[in-house]
């Protein structure tokens, strides 16, 4: 006696079988292709990452490329003043900084104060107070749909040395004259100044 093979339908097997077995099936698929989904984020965050880095390479480029024209700036004028005094004559002039512009950026500091007063069954008072502080920069529209820090101050840069070649460099008058103007007009103590005498 043969058995008979029995076909299942749709309503012998029902709609909450039928749906077990629809997420299984998903189930297995996502299983199988692990980095369908995965790949498109990880692009993305490469892109932004990209993109991040191109921005700070950019703004970095930009900060160093004005320290090089103040720098350049400053030498220049400090030749022009110095080649100008009697018994110098020809100067070239080199000048280190500590670091780059500092930019001061205007901060929005609201703060809330609390204050309680509680008394316990026995007469006694107990008052406590409170302040919340929140800290914010302050931004402006860059006119382009985007913000920037409103900035309210320009730190120029510390100068951490000078060194001043010049024809009348071995003179110590000379030289005592270079070592003040220069301390005058960059701030600098005499030990960060150093004055040589220039080739013929």
């Amino acid at each position: 006696m043969e058995k008979e093979k029995k076909k299942l339908s749709l309503k012998e097997i029902g709609p909450s079988r039928l749906i077990i077995m629809l997420l299984a099936g998903i189930f297995l698929l996502v299983l199988s292709f692990p980095d369908m989904f995965s790949s498109d984020k990880a692009s993305d965050t490469t892109g932004n990452s990209t993109k991040n880095s191109s921005v700070s390479n950019t703004v970095r480029q930009e900060n160093q490329d004005e320290t090089d024209m103040y720098i350049s700036l400053m030498e220049e004028r400090l030749e022009d003043i110095l080649a100008k005094v009697k018994g110098i004559g020809a100067v070239d002039v080199m000048i280190t900084l500590k670091g780059s512009k500092e930019l001061i950026v205007l901060k929005d500091q609201p703060y809330t104060q609390e204050s309680m007063n509680e008394s316990d069954g026995e007469g006694g008072n107990r008052v406590s107070s409170g302040i919340d502080k929140e800290d914010s920069t302050v931004t402006v529209d860059d006119g382009s749909g985007g913000s920037l820090p409103f900035i309210i101050q320009e730190l120029e840069p510390e100068v951490a040395g000078i060194v001043v070649i010049a024809q009348g460099g071995d003179n110590p008058e000379i030289m005592t004259e270079i070592v003040d103007a220069v301390q005058v007009l960059f701030n600098v103590p005499a030990h960060k100044v150093k004055v040589m005498k220039m080739n013929d």
